[in-house]
């Protein structure tokens, strides 16, 4: 019955397509213009609404220019409780300046992180602020139009790809599918580890890039967990249960990858993005008292972690055993360089000077 009414669905689908085809072609023609920077920029984003794993390709992509290039990040910082611009410092919180921009800005201390709804105008104040940087990642703006990046990485997970989803409400497409052809690199992420070249060429005919575009392939890689208060390294045996609290878009390969490494899992979920209150934290610690079996341990995402530091002192006054699971992305069948070295080639083309030693950033 669910199914049939979803049909219901697909004029507004119909709708939104078309209002979404119109503005792209608005752009295409130059009726609405677009900015672009005399600095390499790269954009990172995808067709579909979420969960296609976007925040560790952008970390990948930190860890790969910042000792070379002095680089900023700019995201839109959904979800946070200002607006306007913000440059991230010593003081920021995720409620500043949103969690995905704090956990770039935890985890890399030594780049500028900024937000601003609108990046045309956001780009010039990081400038004027940070006139030395050299590269910039616009965060999530596939379709943010108004800056023309120098390069469009678009990512699309190997579970529900772009070529079989359908446009928002039916679906979980921004625009059309057609919007693939703006990218410069298509990356497959969430893929198995050990993808197949025959599963490979199936997307390579499927997706059937253009002469221009690069088609990369990537998996997630979980690393150990680590106290969330201390930031100490957490061990625990394989017959531990933990209670897996996600408020992120995709929670079911962080549950998969749990699952093979302990015995009792058991997952609480939340809204994307959420911000958690002591009432959910009273709830999370219920729901951990209800599981079975010992030692017991809540375990939580990095995006969620810079969320609930906002209730550090609830958490201690709670006694939550809060681990959290880092987690980053490899690149399928030897490929890391060849991507590497297409975006060195570009930053550096660019006209950013490559140091040859580690830089030291400000």
């Amino acid at each position: 019955m669910l199914r049939y009414l979803s049909f219901l669905l697909y004029p507004f689908s119909m709708l939104y397509g078309l209002i979404m085809w119109l503005r792209n072609r608005f752009y295409d023609k130059g009726v609405l213009s677009a900015v672009e920077f005399d600095l390499p920029v790269i954009a990172v984003g995808n067709l579909s609404v979420g969960g296609t794993g976007k925040t560790p390709h952008v970390e990948y992509l930190i860890r790969l220019l910042k000792d070379y290039f002095r680089i900023a990040t700019l995201s839109r910082g959904y979800n946070r409780k200002t607006k306007g611009f913000f440059l991230a410092d010593g003081q920021s919180t995720a409620a500043e300046i949103g969690d995905e921009p704090m956990q770039f800005h935890q985890k890399f201390p030594g780049i500028s992180v900024c937000v601003g709804e609108e990046r045309m105008l956001a780009i010039p104040q990081l400038l004027m602020e940070r006139p030395y940087i050299q590269a910039i990642l616009l965060d999530d703006a596939f379709q943010h139009r108004s800056v023309k990046p120098g390069k469009n990485i678009m990512i699309t997970e190997y579970n529900r790809p772009f070529t079989h989803d359908h446009v928002v409400p039916f679906g979980r497409l921004r625009e059309g599918r057609s919007g693939y052809k703006r990218a410069d690199v298509i990356i497959v992420s969430k893929c198995p580890a050990n993808l197949t070249v025959t599963e490979k060429e199936r997307f390579y005919r499927e997706i059937d890039p253009l002469p221009h575009q690069r088609l990369f392939f990537t998996s997630l890689k979980y690393g150990g967990l680590y106290n969330m208060l201390d930031a100490e390294p957490v061990q625990l045996p394989a017959n531990a249960t933990v209670l897996a609290v996600c408020g992120i878009a995709r929670p079911e390969p962080l549950v998969q990858h749990l699952k093979q490494q302990f015995a009792n899992v058991y997952l609480l979920p939340f809204p994307d993005h959420y911000y958690y209150s002591r009432k959910d934290l009273e709830k999370i610690k219920l729901e951990l008292e209800k599981t079975d079996g010992t030692p017991k341990i809540i375990v939580t995402t990095e995006k969620d972690a810079v969320r609930l530091h906002l209730l550090r002192d609830i958490i201690k006054e709670l006694q939550l055993p809060i681990a959290v699971i880092p987690v980053e992305i490899s690149f399928l069948f030897n490929e890391a360089d060849s991507f590497n070295n297409y975006i060195f080639d570009y930053v550096a083309g660019s006209g950013a000077s490559l140091e040859t030693t580690p830089l030291v950033q400000e």
